[in-house]
């Protein structure tokens, strides 16, 4: 399972939001490329990278520091979320060198986009789909639809998206731990790979998730994403990666 740095941008600086909330952040750092340097550092073998900004706005916003980002450190896979709604977006951030785009709102509004998109981008389209108590939400969290989560994913298995990214957004940027069970269970439910977001405190909670990790037909819970923990010390990314590693290897 890998352990996954999060990269949030809002107005080009590096931020964490609290459960999504615009306006409850805390800045990080005012280089993106930095940011990512340190992670790149410490062994990150991924880095996921969001458009705050863009996520509300429907388009880029902030595109020069991904670009950046991407252009420095060209031997890590990078994966992009954050204002992706039509196929010229996602050609323009692979030709920047990101190795897979996310589709979140657009997913949800328009279903046939994700096909289309596997279709022009093979291997390169992950769905991100984030929840409050299991009803997906959308529009940089601010709308929360009826679409139950495990219903809505099942729609996209047949599309070659490469991995589902699923978000608690009541646990995302509160240090409070993942849902374990809910993302268990939505690996088992798949016939895909998931990604789990929210709520990553410490070593245990990376140990909860890698426990699970086998769920499922198609990979399971390949990945872990944190943010606030790696920040604010409560999680050591590289230990967190061993702990991951050596929870696969058992």
């Amino acid at each position: 399972m890998l352990l996954i740095p999060a990269i949030d941008l809002k107005d080009g600086k590096c931020v964490r939001l609290r459960q999504g909330r615009m306006d409850d952040e805390t800045v990080f750092g005012d280089d993106p490329v930095a940011v990512a340097g340190r992670w790149h550092a410490a062994g990150a073998r991924r880095l996921h990278l969001v458009d705050l900004n863009g996520a509300f706005a429907g388009e880029p916003v902030n595109g020069d520091a991904i670009r950046a980002i991407a252009a420095a450190y060209p031997d890590l896979p990078i994966q992009v979320g954050g204002g992706i709604r039509d196929e010229r977006t996602i050609a323009a951030y692979l030709d920047a060198g990101v190795t897979w785009c996310i589709i979140g709102t657009q997913a949800v509004k328009e279903p046939a986009f994700v096909a289309r998109a596997c279709r022009a981008f093979p291997d390169n389209v992950i769905v991100g789909l984030d929840a409050k108590d299991g009803l997906v939400a959308i529009n940089g969290w601010a709308v929360v639809t009826d679409h139950r989560v495990e219903e809505l994913a099942r729609r996209f298995e047949g599309d070659g998206v490469t991995a589902v990214v699923y978000t608690d957004i009541g646990r995302d940027g509160m240090l409070t731990g993942p849902n374990v069970e809910a993302t268990a269970q939505l690996a088992m439910a798949l016939a895909m790979p998931v990604i789990a977001s929210g709520g990553i405190t410490g070593l245990d909670d990376v140990r909860a998730l890698a426990a699970v990790a086998d769920q499922g037909t198609s990979g399971g819970i390949v990945g872990a994403i944190t943010g606030r923990a790696i920040y604010e010390g409560t999680l050591d990314f590289a230990e967190g990666q061993r702990v991951a590693d050596g929870a696969a290897a058992g």
